[in-house]
């Protein structure tokens, strides 16, 4: 069953490109362990809540964009063991990649897909 790995992040308005050529170079390396599909959003209409929202999630600032993104994989244990070699891989260590963005606050999940259309 189609496994998904889902992200939410608060990256810096400013590294816009920075963070969409560190995302093109992480979903070639997923892709080479396994992924089917890595899909990265700029936030543009990400509303502020009151009891929680995505900015309140991510602690975003105000000049910071949320982004969300997902990693679709033929199953969980195709995910498991594809993300243990792209944890591994050279090109996606932080001297060669680095993340564009506090990665702290980032949040991640592993998702059980039960309706995909």
């Amino acid at each position: 069953m189609t496994y998904v790995d889902g992200f939410v992040a608060a990256v810096p308005t400013e590294n816009r490109e920075a963070y969409k050529k560190h995302a093109e170079m992480a979903a070639v390396v997923f892709k080479e362990h396994g992924a089917l599909q890595l899909v990265e959003c700029w936030g543009d209409d990400v509303p502020d809540g009151k009891v929680t929202s995505f900015p309140m999630a991510v602690k975003k600032k105000p000049d910071e964009t949320v982004v969300f993104s997902w990693i679709t994989w033929p199953s969980r244990e195709a995910r498991n063991e594809g993300m243990k070699k792209v944890m591994e891989d050279p090109r996606l260590q932080p001297d060669v990649n680095p993340m564009p963005f506090d990665g702290k606050r980032l949040i991640y999940g592993g998702f059980e897909m039960i309706v995909g259309e």
